[in-house]
């Protein structure tokens, strides 16, 4: 990875910092490492302010030695587009471990009240990378929040952050909160595409498929999974240019992040067989050392 970052830094163009981060968010992915989050978040400290128009190379100077008053140069804003995928790799480092993803809950709740603009809009969407199909109720009531947000970038994205959390659970009550939303932005056919999409989401396959970058029970990564989710991420970091505007298609991009939430049992002839299962989430491990039993909840 070291040789690859050191063939970006020749970059001269300022999406070299922006290909840095995302490399190093790719190499930590799912790690949890707390020491490359830390860095990311140094980045988030940055407050870019606006600086002159450097005066080109050509530019010759005024002919009437009278008048040399230097006029002011119009300010321009440096390119701060790598604070956005910021944000985005502290959610993709932190979503492999359980306590490192609540913790990056709370940063995220930080840069909302310190952050620049920027990462306002991209912290929604952290937000729902970092919890994918798992609908839990302060996550939601946190994006319900947003969803009204003045700046209608950060709104479009915590609408899509709500269709990720909730997706093929059919959660009743993310659904409600769906369709008020699709009532009350009907005016508005950019909004209530979001919303379509969102609903779509939430009601995949009836609730027989959702999406998860994890498998074996959390414990193994999916690479394709991960890049699917993060493409359509990194398309939402600008929702108007792509997704609103004629690159839609763009959200075909998590069908490598699908997996079936149905259970199809077949016997050594594989013809339907039926079998009594059991679902439910394992909620504590008790039991002498060395034998822990796992206790599911129903």
């Amino acid at each position: 990875m070291k040789r690859q970052l050191v063939f970006l830094l020749v970059i001269e163009h300022p999406i070299s910092k922006t290909a840095q981060i995302i490399v190093e968010a790719c190499a930590f992915a799912g790690t949890g490492n707390v020491l490359k989050v830390q860095a990311m978040l140094h980045h988030c400290d940055e407050h870019i302010n606006m600086k002159e128009k450097e005066p080109e190379k050509d530019e010759t100077p005024a002919a009437d030695g009278a008048a040399k008053e230097e006029e002011k140069k119009p300010e321009t804003k440096p390119d701060d587009t790598f604070q956005a995928f910021v944000v985005i790799a502290v959610a993709l480092i932190s979503m492999g471990v359980d306590i490192g993803a609540e913790m990056s809950l709370r940063q995220f709740h930080h840069l909302m009240h310190y952050g620049e603009p920027i990462i306002w809009k991209t912290v929604p969407l952290a937000i729902g990378l970092v919890s994918v199909s798992n609908p839990q109720l302060p996550i939601l009531d946190t994006l319900s929040k947003y969803r009204h947000d003045n700046d209608l970038a950060v709104a479009l994205n915590a609408i899509f952050a709500m269709g990720l959390v909730g997706v093929g659970t059919n959660n009743v009550c993310l659904a409600q909160m769906l369709r008020v939303l699709a009532g009350y932005y009907y005016k508005e056919p950019n909004c209530l595409f979001i919303v379509r999409v969102a609903q779509g989401l939430v009601h995949m396959g009836k609730g027989t498929i959702g999406l998860n970058p994890f498998f074996a029970d959390r414990s193994i990564m999916s690479r394709p999974a991960v890049a699917g989710l993060l493409a359509v991420l990194t398309v939402f970091t600008d929702a108007k240019n792509f997704i609103l505007d004629k690159y839609h298609w763009m959200l075909y991009f998590l069908v490598t992040t699908m997996y079936p939430r149905f259970l199809i049992t077949v016997d050594k002839k594989l013809e339907s067989m039926p079998v009594t299962v059991r679902v439910g989430q394992a909620l504590v491990v008790v039991g002498p050392a060395g034998k822990p039993r796992t206790i599911s909840g129903f």
